[in-house]
């Protein structure tokens, strides 16, 4: 949507460790990555370093840029830019702060905050996985078109976002979440004890035979014992993810059930998607079944793999049929199959997140 457009925003990824910044123009980057620790047990310093990060860049640029925009972890009053309550990740911020008025004081610019997960969606849905489906769809001559993206991000936590006809979908409390659902195998857990990185690292440490399973700190390293890369308990490992899989399946297909919308996924584990995906297809795949006995899918619409050439060329044919209008000799065509499609992010997280901010801060001045 922005590709062309020659505005700039300063962007930030803010970890708990790092602050990493840049400027994006049309869609790129036009400044080098600027990174502070983001000191986040001490407040007066993790605001010096958001204010030098955002110097630095500004610095690089001819001009002063349109705004500033940027994910941070919540829970949060995001319209307002607003932190009321203390974040996991960020003890300075144990008493809230208006975050956002600070850094339009001192800047004199609009400021935009927002959920990862929102974020990482919206880039996806404007310049990545949904306009790249909806232009191959295109080229194999289907007149099916999307215009929802259901987006989650599987890494230290179960992020969820969505966007819909290019607009985000923020909710009246800012908090539009999926990691409180209900484990799917041990209901009193929050579905994120299973879908995310230490639920990877927990369930190959209790199941594998292992001597240095307790070592382990990042499912980057279950990820390399499954693929035989490291030394380890390759069947424990494979099953971690596969377990993974299950677990975020039965979490997705609720979306998937209510929201009908291309899925994307992003964030680190993310990327082991040989692993789990077959476990997560699996569950969007199956059945329910009602008192009399009839049997219904999980996910009325069937949900496709579009990584998969041969299934993406089965979502693209669809079930196209031809009526006759009645009392006439006219034809109409109709595509009778309800389908979806699942994928990895097309941009990669940060990159999507980063094109989000951007697009958003825009799509925001320009609706003002």
């Amino acid at each position: 949507m922005y590709r062309n457009d020659n505005r700039t925003v300063v962007t930030l990824d803010a970890g708990g460790t790092f602050f990493r910044f840049t400027a994006i123009q049309g869609n790129k980057p036009v400044s080098q990555t600027v990174e502070y620790p983001s000191e986040a047990k001490n407040l007066e310093k993790c605001l010096q370093n958001l204010l030098k990060g955002f110097e630095d860049v500004f610095a690089q640029l001819p001009e002063k840029p349109t705004a500033i925009s940027f994910a941070f972890p919540g829970p949060a009053d995001y319209p307002n830019g607003i932190f009321p309550t203390r974040l996991t990740n960020f003890p300075a911020f144990a008493d809230g702060i208006a975050l956002g008025p600070f850094l339009k004081e001192r800047f004199n610019l609009p400021v935009f905050i927002n959920n990862d997960a929102d974020l990482f969606t919206y880039g996806e849905a404007l310049a990545g996985a949904l306009p790249d489906i909806n232009r191959k769809l295109a080229e194999t001559g289907s007149p099916k078109q999307y215009k929802n993206l259901i987006g989650f991000i599987l890494g230290t936590g179960f992020g969820f976002g969505l966007t819909t006809n290019n607009n985000m979908y923020i909710g009246d409390n800012c908090c539009s979440e999926m990691y409180c659902l209900p484990h799917k195998t041990e209901p009193e857990l929050i579905v994120e004890e299973g879908v995310s990185q230490r639920a990877i690292l927990n369930h190959y440490k209790k199941h594998a035979n292992d001597t240095n399973a307790q070592d382990y700190t990042d499912s980057y390293d279950i990820y390399r014992i499954a693929d035989g890369t490291l030394a380890g308990d390759q069947a424990a490992a494979k099953q971690a993810f596969a377990t993974f899989g299950e677990i975020a399946g039965y979490a997705i297909a609720h979306a998937a059930c209510m929201l009908d919308g291309i899925i994307v996924l992003g964030g680190g584990v993310s990327k082991g998607s040989k692993f789990y995906m077959p476990a997560l297809l699996k569950e969007l795949r199956s059945t329910v079944s009602t008192r009399s006995g009839i049997t219904l899918p999980k996910v009325p619409s069937y949900v496709y793999n579009l990584d998969d050439e041969t299934e993406f060329q089965q979502f693209a044919k669809g079930d196209v049929r031809e009526f006759t209008i009645p009392g006439t000799a006219k034809k109409v065509y109709c595509d009778s199959q309800k389908r979806l499609g699942i994928t990895v992010s097309h941009l990669g997280t940060s990159v999507a997140t980063s094109i989000g901010a951007y697009s958003f801060a825009l799509h925001s001045i320009d609706n003002q």
